[in-house]
C-alpha cells in the first residue's frame, strides 16, 4: 500500500533564526507580516518608520501573491499554466509577461542542468502522488512510468517572445521547482519599490534578505537538520542581500509496501532518487533561480551536484547523510556566509 506522508506545495525546508522566540531592538521594530499562498504561508519582516501603512503593503501582497497562483498552479483548474496544460495541440499559445519570464528561467536551467531540472517532469510526479492527481493506493507499473516518461523532456518545450509552443501536445508543466522563488522575489521587488531596504521574505522556505534587523546586524538564517522527526539546526548563515534556497527529501515522500520513496524525481530515470544526498542549500541573488539550482543538484546527487556547483561558481552547501550521520560540504563561494 501506499502512503502519503506531508505533501504540499513546499520543496525547501529552512527556518529563520530570527523567527526564533525573541525580542526585535532598536528604536524601529521589524514589522512582520504573515499569510498564506502557494499551499504553504510565508512570513515577511520589514524595517519601515511608525507611521508607514502597513495594511496596504499587505493587501498589495496579497493581491500580487494571489496573481502568481493563477497563473502558474497545477492545482487551480483555470490557472494560466493549467489552460496550456490541457491546450491539447502543436499551436503556439500566447502567455503572460510573468509566465513568459519564468518560462524562460525554466528553459534556461534545465539547459545548464542538462535536464536535470525539467519542468515538464509533472506526469511523473502525478504518477508517483506529489502532485495534485494523487495516485496512492500502490507503486506505479512499469507500463504506467514508461507511458508518463513519453511525455517528459524540456527539449519539448520552446518560447518565442511570449509565445509558448510544445513538439508533444500532452506535454505538462510543472512550476512547482521555481514558482515559489520568483514569488519571493517579486515581493521582495514590490517592497523595494516602497522605499524599504531591510527586509526578510520568506514563502514556504524560500527567501530573500536585504540590510539589516532593527539593531544593525545582518539577518540570519538557520538551515534545518534533514532528520524527518525533530526540529534542529544543521548551520547558521549570513545571506547578506541574497535569496536562499533548500531542496531536501526527507519530509516530502511516499512510503510503498515498507519502503520510502523521495518527491524529487530524476528526469532521466523517471524514478525518484535513491542517493544519499538528503539537502542541498544554495545562496543567489535570485530566489527563483536558487530554487531552481537546489533542486536540480538533489537530482544530480552529491558528486555530480558538487562538481557542478564548482563549475558554475555556486555558494551551495551539499549535506550527505552517512553511516555516522551527516556531512556538510560547502564550496569555496558559500563558506563566507557561514556564521
Amino acid at each position: 500500500m501506499l502512503i502519503k506522508k506531508t505533501i504540499s506545495f513546499t520543496l525547501l525546508i529552512i527556518f529563520l533564526a530570527g523567527c526564533l522566540p525573541q525580542k526585535d531592538e532598536g528604536p524601529t521594530p521589524a514589522v512582520h507580516l504573515q499569510g498564506r499562498t502557494m499551499g504553504t504561508t510565508y512570513n515577511i519582516k520589514i524595517v519601515v518608520k511608525d507611521n508607514f501603512d502597513v495594511q496596504s503593503l499587505q493587501q498589495v501582497i496579497d493581491e500580487r501573491l494571489i496573481d502568481i497562483n493563477n497563473s502558474m498552479s497545477t492545482y487551480i483548474d483555470d490557472s494560466e499554466l493549467s489552460q496550456f496544460n490541457n491546450h491539447i495541440s502543436l499551436t503556439p499559445v500566447v502567455i503572460s509577461e510573468p509566465l513568459t519570464y519564468v518560462m524562460k528561467e525554466a528553459i534556461r536551467l534545465g539547459k545548464l542542468t542538462q535536464g536535470k531540472l525539467d519542468v515538464t517532469v509533472g506526469p511523473l510526479v502525478n504518477l508517483w502522488g506529489f502532485g495534485p492527481e494523487y495516485r496512492v493506493e500502490k507503486k506505479p507499473s512499469a507500463k504506467e512510468i514508461n507511458e508518463a516518461k513519453l511525455r517528459v523532456g524540456i527539449r519539448n518545450l520552446s518560447i518565442n517572445n511570449q509565445q509558448l509552443s510544445k513538439k508533444r501536445a500532452n506535454l505538462y508543466i510543472d512550476l512547482s521547482t521555481i514558482a515559489k522563488g520568483y514569488g519571493v522575489d517579486i515581493i521582495a521587488d514590490l517592497i523595494e519599490s516602497n522605499d524599504i531596504n531591510n527586509y526578510l521574505v520568506e514563502i514556504g522556505g524560500e527567501m530573500r534578505l536585504k540590510g539589516a534587523k532593527p539593531d544593525g546586524t545582518l539577518w540570519r538564517i538557520a538551515v534545518e537538520k534533514p532528520v524527518t522527526n525533530s526540529r534542529a539546526v544543521q548551520q547558521v548563515i549570513v545571506p547578506k542581500d541574497n535569496a536562499v534556497a533548500t531542496s531536501g527529501d526527507y519530509r516530502n515522500y511516499v512510503e510503498v509496501d515498507g519502503k520510502r520513496y523521495s518527491h524529487i524525481i530524476d528526469p532521466d530515470t523517471a524514478q525518484p532518487i535513491v542517493h544519499n544526498l538528503v539537502s542541498v542549500t544554495v545562496i543567489h541573488p535570485s530566489a527563483m533561480t536558487a530554487d531552481g539550482l537546489s533542486t536540480a543538484m538533489m537530482v544530480m546527487g552529491p558528486e555530480q551536484g558538487f562538481a557542478f556547483a564548482q563549475a558554475n561558481n555556486l555558494a551551495a552547501m551539499f549535506i550527505v547523510k552517512t553511516a555516522h550521520g551527516f556531512d556538510e560540504i560547502n564550496t569555496a563561494q558559500f563558506v563566507s556566509y557561514l556564521k
